[in-house]
């Protein structure tokens, strides 16, 4: 994709000049509906352009699950354009225009980072009426230049242009997209200091996509790792069950213990990780077998996905003690209190792993029966993949896993300690 000719929209003097390339994207590629929202917004004279993931997965020849837009419409204009359209959201409004099976196109309008004079302004109001800051900070209406710069990764700061079929990037993305690497933009450390889950999203993009981490961004996330510790609680929960659901599971957590952030919100597994018990590197094993079932098109419940990457621990945990109740509650306080785990997924969690240790033993009885039988069946599974064993006959739930080979030994590279 060589720099096109064609210049971009007009945009404020002030404006850094995008790199503009060619994008070797077919329209087939692109979500036809998707396509007619731009068509619309720029005959009624706004700028849009596809953004995001979106964008990134088509210049990485990966299929798009979404396909967002950028445009310099109003979230009001925007629902007067489109009669299938509602406004979400406070703290960032935006469009979901609404189309037959679900499928929704979601529009953003161009934002920016907040000024001195907007911070005032909302201070003002906010003592009038007492408005969340944050709401309207978010809802600071910019320019595309401004927009890319408030992103995180450079690979996620590139508008594609679907009438040019060329990419406009003020963020240095595209060398980085044909470089295959994640990259900051600004300073990393600051950029993960203004939110710490982008340490996570760091770790699922480099994982899912088979991208390089740029050593700065790795060395900044090993650095800021303890600064998840003031995230959003549900944030952080709702990230591991992503990169556990995600289809790089397995490489996902290894960059996660390997940076040390394992530690900082799960301490007990990655305990249990650097203890090396023989039964440490199952752990591996079953996120083999949680990626091949996605790979497959199943994909357990997130009870039995926590309770598959918790296994190690709460047998550790439960082993040879009195009351394995107890010593469980004991394990899952501080898993609770880190990550907000809800206690039904807490108590599921329970449940499954229970049910599993009674199949692994071939105590079947009334568990056929149970409601929660074919989570456990799919749990089961999953550790027999990691113990190298074949699935019994019984279990037809997850054929996939049926490949024997035991997992192999990975090294695990030294951490770098933050100086």
């Amino acid at each position: 994709m060589d720099p096109a000719t064609v210049p971009p929209e007009p945009l404020l003097p002030d404006a850094p000049e995008p790199q503009v390339y060619d994008a070797d994207v077919r329209p087939d590629d692109v979500d036809p509906d998707a396509l007619k929202v731009i068509r619309r917004l720029r005959r009624y004279g706004h700028q849009a352009y596809l953004v995001g993931g979106g964008v990134r997965d088509l210049l990485l020849g990966v299929r798009p699950k979404d396909f967002d837009i950028a445009t310099s419409a109003r979230p009001n204009e925007v629902r007067s354009l489109f009669r299938n359209c509602r406004i979400i959201g406070r703290r960032f409004r935006l469009a979901h225009i609404l189309f037959g099976g679900g499928k929704i196109i979601e529009t953003a309008t161009f934002r920016r980072d907040p000024s001195e004079e907007d911070l005032d302004e909302d201070e003002d109001l906010r003592k009038r009426d007492d408005l969340d800051l944050l709401i309207r900070h978010d809802n600071v209406f910019g320019e595309p230049w401004e927009d890319a710069m408030r992103r995180d990764f450079t690979i996620n700061g590139l508008f594609y242009d679907s009438e040019a079929n060329t990419v406009i990037d003020y963020v240095g993305g595209m060398p980085d997209i044909r470089g295959r690497v994640v990259r900051t933009i600004g300073q990393p450390d600051v950029r993960f200091r203004e939110d710490p889950v982008r340490i996570l999203r760091a770790i699922k993009f480099s994982a899912r996509l088979d991208l390089g981490i740029d050593p700065p961004v790795y060395d900044a996330m090993v650095a800021q790792r303890d600064e998840l510790t003031r995230a959003a609680r549900p944030r952080l929960l709702e990230e591991i069950l992503r990169l556990l659901r995600g289809g790089a599971a397995h490489r996902s957590f290894w960059l996660m213990w390997e940076t040390g952030t394992l530690g900082v919100l799960l301490p007990q597994l990655a305990m249990h990780l650097d203890d090396d018990p023989p039964d440490a590197r199952r752990l591996w094993g079953r996120l083999d077998a949680i990626d091949t079932l996605k790979r497959a098109g199943t994909l357990p419940t997130d009870a039995a996905l926590f309770a598959a990457l918790m296994l190690g621990p709460i047998e550790e945990a439960v082993d040879g003690v009195k009351d394995a109740s107890k010593a469980y509650e004991s394990l899952m306080h501080d898993v609770v209190d880190t990550l907000a785990v809800p206690r039904r997924l807490k108590e599921r969690v329970r449940t499954l792993v229970q049910a599993e240790r009674r199949m692994r033993g071939g105590k079947l009885g009334a568990l056929p029966r149970r409601e929660y039988f074919d989570e456990a069946a799919i749990l089961h599974g999953i550790e027999c993949h990691a113990r190298g064993q074949r699935p019994p006959d019984w279990l037809d739930e997850a054929p996939e896993l049926e490949a024997t080979a035991r997992p192999r030994a990975r090294r695990r590279r030294r951490r770098r300690r933050p100086e």
